[in-house]
């Protein structure tokens, strides 16, 4: 069992949120019935019949008679704090920093989105001259205190703990009066069908924001996170201008990108 207590499951209002909690039931045991779900939501069998369906479109659950299996091969992960995401492939996320670095030209207005890689891009720019990010990153932030040729401009908004970045309207609304020449995407999940996706609905809602003011994507991913894919997508891929990656990215990805007229830059 998972251990959610069945009676604060049904005080779940939001359907992210009820999402969510069965993709946590479906890890822990492997399968969901409809009833059961239903009972425990306090929703209708159709409404929970619409969340697998939603899962299965996702690649998380195949519907089996009465319920849902967990589809193993395509299962997003737990959201992994920043603290343990920083000890995962530093030297590859330091190469794709460097590469992501040389791209930056005196006069650029970027975005840099939260996360651990984007941060490695930040610690890169500290020689830069006459740039100015925006960033919803706390540490990235941290990362360009240093910089002096940097001008900095952060989101505002609430604070995720578990990822230190910042999300919410307040967030989105900082970013409608500017114009970018560059955003560094970093992702959770990805996949040539499905999109660039990631865990949070609310910092998915930010970076299509992001996407929205940006002249050109630069999604920056270690190739750890192809062929997965999380519950919130963001883009498509065929949106992607740009894709820093090292070079352990499966060859049909590899393929796919390209012919999508994705310029693909391996280190």
């Amino acid at each position: 069992m998972s251990g959610i207590d069945p009676s604060a499951e049904k005080r779940i209002t939001g359907t992210s949120e009820r999402r969510e909690q069965i993709i946590q039931r479906l890890r822990a045991q492997g399968s969901v019935q409809v009833n059961d779900l239903s009972h425990r939501y306090g929703v209708s069998t159709v409404t929970i019949r619409n969340d697998l369906a939603f899962l299965e479109k996702q690649g998380i659950a195949v519907r089996a008679y009465g319920g849902a299996l967990l589809c193993e091969g395509n299962m997003p992960g737990v959201e992994p704090s920043v603290e343990d995401k920083s000890s995962l492939n530093t030297a590859i996320k330091r190469k794709i920093a460097q590469a992501a670095a040389a791209l930056v030209k005196p006069g650029h207005r970027i975005i840099l989105d939260s996360g651990t890689t984007t941060f490695e891009i930040a610690r890169m720019l500290r020689q830069h001259a006459d740039v100015i990010a925006m960033t919803n990153g706390m540490n990235v932030a941290n990362a360009l205190l240093e910089a002096e040729g940097v001008e900095l401009l952060m989101t505002g908004g609430h604070l995720r703990r578990q990822s230190q970045s910042f999300y919410g309207e307040q967030a989105e609304r900082s970013l409608q009066n500017y114009h970018f020449d560059l955003l560094f995407l970093g992702v959770d999940a990805i996949d040539l069908d499905r999109g660039v996706s990631t865990h949070n609905e609310d910092e998915a809602r930010l970076n299509r924001k992001m996407c929205e003011v940006a002249e050109r994507i630069i999604v920056v991913t270690d190739a750890s996170k192809f062929n997965c894919s999380s519950l919130h997508k963001i883009i498509d891929t065929q949106r992607i201008d740009m894709i820093i990656v090292d070079e352990g990215i499966p060859a049909e990805s590899l393929e796919g990108l390209r012919k999508n007229g994705v310029d693909v830059v391996l280190v």
